[in-house]
């Protein structure tokens, strides 16, 4: 798909959230890194929040291939924590639980991405679709200031990406076909879960990893979001 046709057809710019346009990972270490020194563990904050976040990311999947009830971010978030902490040996309480997992509605956003968002903005509608819950998506538009046209929770499809019924319900709410949509992420699964499903993609490759052998290759692929609004516009 060439960039002149992208730039034509496409409608709308959706955004994951967490780990693409706020830094997660940056984010969540500078918080936990006073909490675990005060518990005295010795290791890599840094580590800590990537098997924090691996855990959350393995047990959402398994949420969403059981085909049951959704069950919250929140939920699952707090579930990765106790879990993580519990392999590191740290003692803790639930209520130390759940404010290191509220810490991710107060996350910020990567240096460039309000000033590429606002020139993205000029042409196409900017939306989020997120695996956060409702209430934290709502929270979080106090620190990260962007206005995106609209917050989509994967809560309206009930199933965490990269389910397919959270892209196509997301095209389902803008009242748009699924290819008039560009999907921008810093994860391939999440690219390849709404290229799957139809939409264009966009990875954002901040960390220079290879996106891997699959017949679902993003459509735009660059280093940071200033780079994006350079291509679109």
């Amino acid at each position: 798909m060439s960039l002149e046709t992208i730039r034509k057809e496409v409608k709308v710019c959706m955004f994951d959230q967490y780990g693409t346009v706020v830094d997660m990972q940056g984010g969540l270490t500078a918080i936990a890194t006073p909490f675990l020194q005060a518990k005295g563990w010795k290791g890599d904050p840094n580590a800590f929040v990537t098997w924090w976040r691996r855990t959350h990311f393995e047990n959402s999947m398994i949420d969403a291939l059981l085909h049951r009830a959704h069950t919250p971010y929140r939920e699952i978030g707090h579930r990765a924590v106790a879990h993580v902490m519990d392999r590191a040996g740290i003692n803790y309480t639930m209520e130390e639980v759940r404010s290191l997992v509220g810490a991710i509605e107060k996350l910020r956003p990567f240096p460039e991405v309000p000033e590429a968002l606002a020139r993205l903005q000029t042409r196409y509608k900017l939306v989020v679709l997120s695996n956060g819950d409702p209430d934290m998506l709502e929270t979080a538009k106090a620190y990260h200031k962007i206005p995106f046209d609209r917050v989509i929770s994967v809560a309206e499809a009930n199933s965490f990406k990269p389910h397919v019924a959270t892209y196509t319900r997301a095209a389902e709410l803008l009242g748009l076909p699924l290819d008039k949509i560009l999907f921008v992420a810093n994860h391939a699964f999440d690219c390849i879960g709404a290229k799957s499903a139809g939409m264009r993609t966009a990875f954002i490759d901040r960390r220079s990893r290879p996106f891997g052998i699959t017949p679902h290759q993003p459509d735009i692929l660059v280093p940071t979001m200033k780079d994006l609004a350079d291509a679109l516009l």
